[in-house]
């Protein structure tokens, strides 16, 4: 579906349209998941405008397609979640982790902008899931959603490491 009007004052009365003609408070637990799925796809789009590995570029390329078809199949309730978007998942992680140093001490966020930036995106995931938690006690979703999500933000620490590494910043050490 492609939307030539984007002004049509529907919501004007707190209500938005899913997907199957519905409408449902603004403030729902669906919209509320699709509000983090969009937000996280925006905190990846400003990591984009950073200079990245092409490598890592492609696969947050990807990624946002996923989360663009994640919100629109959270938008469609009782939509099936793709199980393969998961699998590139755990292939990435596999991928970018088998050449890091392992980890002795939690990390701080940050080092440099694009790492840091990762970080908020990463932290936007794990919000992501708490909403997508919450809406599963009380409507159906997928629960692939939920471990797409969980992996993503586990993704997205690997490449903020990964960052860093690339740009020569070393990692700033949680100290208790």
């Amino acid at each position: 579906m492609r939307l030539s009007k984007i002004t049509t004052r529907t919501g004007d009365d707190g209500t938005t349209g899913l997907a199957d003609g519905s409408r449902v408070a603004k403030d729902s637990a669906r919209i509320t998941v699709i509000g983090a799925v969009d937000e996280l796809n925006s905190q990846l789009g400003v990591l984009l405008a950073e200079p990245l590995p092409q490598a890592v570029r492609d696969e947050l390329l990807r990624i946002q397609n996923d989360l663009f078809d994640f919100g629109g199949m959270l938008a469609s309730p009782g939509a099936p979640f793709e199980a393969a978007k998961l699998g590139r998942l755990d292939t990435a992680i596999a991928h970018y982790n088998a050449n890091l140093p392992p980890l002795k001490e939690f990390i701080l966020p940050g080092g440099t902008r694009a790492a840091a930036l990762c970080h908020v995106a990463r932290s936007v995931a794990r919000r992501g899931e708490r909403d997508l938690f919450h809406l599963m006690q009380k409507e159906t979703a997928p629960r692939e959603g939920l471990q797409y999500l969980n992996r993503l933000s586990d993704l997205l620490f690997v490449l903020c490491r990964v960052l860093n590494r690339e740009a020569g910043q070393a990692e700033t050490l949680w100290q208790s």
